[in-house]
């Protein structure tokens, strides 16, 4: 089964809506990374981050030249000591990738996001520091 996003035909894999919902409420992962075959228009799981890996290993595996969608889990404790997790969409698109992917990527984005039930904030990133733990840190609140 496929989703249809938007007018372009992109779609969505059932693996990339069956890897959410094992993040989300088995925690067998720590971030997914999506990406989009040109060819295909298929949205795809590129990485799938074990629960012990962090957000650091999230960021490193992005590449430098080109885009990519993630969800990343963030677990943390409140100020009155409760534990809480909230889901972040990345929408990694770096100055350094090609026009046509950023272009690609910007109009495949709300489909995915549809498909991805559960998310509580969304980035947008160009580089690192727009996505660093200070920034999810300080959305989490």
């Amino acid at each position: 089964m496929f989703f249809v996003i938007g007018h372009n035909w992109d779609v969505v894999t059932d693996e990339c809506k069956n890897s959410f919902l094992e993040m989300k409420w088995k925690k067998v992962a720590r971030y997914i990374v999506y990406k989009i075959d040109e060819e295909s228009r298929l949205v795809t799981v590129d990485k799938v981050g074990g629960p012990g890996e962090s957000y650091d290993d999230l960021a490193a595996s992005l590449p430098k030249d080109d885009c990519r969608y993630a969800v990343f889990d963030f677990d943390f404790v409140t100020v009155d000591n409760c534990k809480k997790s909230k889901i972040f969409f990345i929408a990694w698109s770096p100055s350094e990738s090609r026009i046509r992917a950023k272009i690609l990527y910007a109009t495949s984005k709300d489909g995915l996001r549809r498909v991805l039930d559960g998310i509580s904030y969304e980035l947008q990133a160009t580089d690192p520091t727009e996505m660093g733990m200070d920034v999810i840190k300080d959305r989490a609140k």
